[in-house]
């Protein structure tokens, strides 16, 4: 017991240090010889640690080339966003300018057509002036014959002028 005594953690005796550094070689040849299976199954380990920090490694370089090609894509996306807009906005422009068109020549015919009525109708009742024009002066040839025929005609003609002219200010009114 007094050899216990004079034990110390901090001073530990030449004879202590020897022997465990005996026991700990010898422990570690016989587990290193009989239990080589622990010892593979720590490289295998660090193999696969190893393994996992490259894949690892080389998932985050492949996410961030797949990043940057999404950014790409990104950018293609607007710029295509941009020119179907812009497109869209020159289809719609050219729409617009059709249909002006179209409504300017639509209108250029229509007033065409009431100028072309106008002429018409404006002829219809030339027509219609003359015939009775000549109608009257028929009717008035008759009566002035049947009167010349009377000896009467200056009196008759005077009073159909005058009759002429009422019936050609009322008509023009």
């Amino acid at each position: 017991m007094l050899y216990l005594a004079d034990f110390s953690v901090m001073n530990p005796s030449f004879g202590l240090l020897f022997w465990t550094s005996i026991i700990f070689i010898l422990v570690w040849l016989v587990i290193g010889r009989f239990f080589k299976s622990i010892k593979n199954a720590l490289k295998d380990r660090e193999t696969d640690i190893q393994s996992a920090l490259d894949q690892a490694k080389l998932a985050r370089e492949e996410m961030a080339q797949l990043k940057s090609e999404h950014d790409v894509l990104l950018k293609k996306a607007r710029e295509e966003r941009l020119k179907i807009i812009a497109d869209a906005e020159a289809a719609r422009e050219q729409i617009v300018e059709e249909a002006k068109a179209k409504a300017d020549q639509s209108s250029r015919q229509m007033i065409e057509a009431a100028k072309q009525e106008i002429e018409n109708r404006r002829k219809e009742m030339e027509i219609e002036l003359f015939n009775e024009l000549g109608q009257l002066s028929v009717h008035l040839a008759e009566q002035l014959i049947g009167r010349e025929l009377e000896n009467k005609h200056e009196d008759f003609i005077q009073s159909k002028v005058t009759e002429l002219k009422n019936t050609d200010l009322a008509k023009l009114n």
